[in-house]
Parts: C-alpha cells; sequence; structure tokens
C-alpha cells in the first residue's frame, strides 16, 4: 500500500510559532501505509507499527493555545502532542506506548495527539489501516 499522507491543519494565528520547531507545509504530515504510522512535525519525528493503534477518536476543542500549539509531552498521562490549532485534532491510544523525538527516547508515550486537515477521515483511514494491518 502506498503512503496516504494528511497535512496539518495550520492555524495561521500561529504559523509564526510553530516554524521556530521547523513545522510547516512539506516538513509536517501524518502517513498511514500498509504496516506503519509516521507522524513527520518539522524537527520531530514519530513512528509505529499501524497494528499497535488501540484507538483514535476526534477530540476538541483545546481551551488554551499555550497548551495546545507545538509539540507537547504531558507529565500527566506522558502522552505526546503535536498540534497546529486549537479547533479540532485526534486521540491516538497505543496498544504498546512507542518512544518519542525526545533526545534520549527514554520516555515512551502511550498516546498522540495530531491536528490533520480532516479529523475524522484520518481517524476512519488510520483505524482501517490498523484492521487491514491486524489480518
Amino acid at each position: 500500500m502506498q503512503e496516504r499522507r494528511f497535512g496539518f491543519a495550520i492555524d495561521p494565528r500561529y504559523s509564526r510559532v510553530l516554524r521556530v520547531f521547523g513545522v510547516r507545509p512539506g516538513r509536517a504530515w501524518i502517513g498511514i501505509d500498509g504496516q506503519r504510522l509516521r507522524v513527520r512535525f518539522g524537527l520531530f519525528r514519530l513512528e509505529t507499527e499501524l497494528t499497535n493503534v488501540e484507538s483514535a477518536g476526534v477530540t476538541g476543542p483545546y481551551r488554551s493555545a499555550l497548551r495546545a500549539i507545538g509539540p507537547h509531552f504531558s507529565l500527566k498521562d506522558r502522552g505526546i502532542s503535536f498540534c497546529t490549532n486549537t479547533e479540532r485534532g485526534v486521540c491516538v491510544l497505543f496498544r504498546e506506548p512507542v518512544r518519542g523525538p525526545e533526545t534520549a527516547g527514554l520516555v515512551r508515550h502511550p498516546g498522540l495527539t495530531v491536528t490533520p486537515v480532516d479529523p475524522a477521515g484520518f481517524a476512519r483511514e488510520l483505524l482501517a489501516a490498523r484492521d487491514a494491518a491486524d489480518r
């Protein structure tokens, strides 16, 4: 299966701050192929097998741009977020926590939040690809 890429829905109000992290069109996307989920968020990357995806659901709106925009790591639940707007995103939970983009990679993340252009479409395609990979 050829990789299907979803762009991030970048709110123009936050484009300057996102550029600090290398986030701009062409350097920020979410990819799904027959085997893997891959995320490129400017300088940051995350990757896991599709069979490791437990669930995916649309979330938002997010209350605080300060806590939503850019790459974020939650101390509370160890989740990682790559967000470009405060309206809607997708929360992906993993069966086994994944290595994040931190320098040492010591933290394993049980979940990921991303803000693709079409959150519902991305969630549907991710779960369909996961189900096909599980067979």
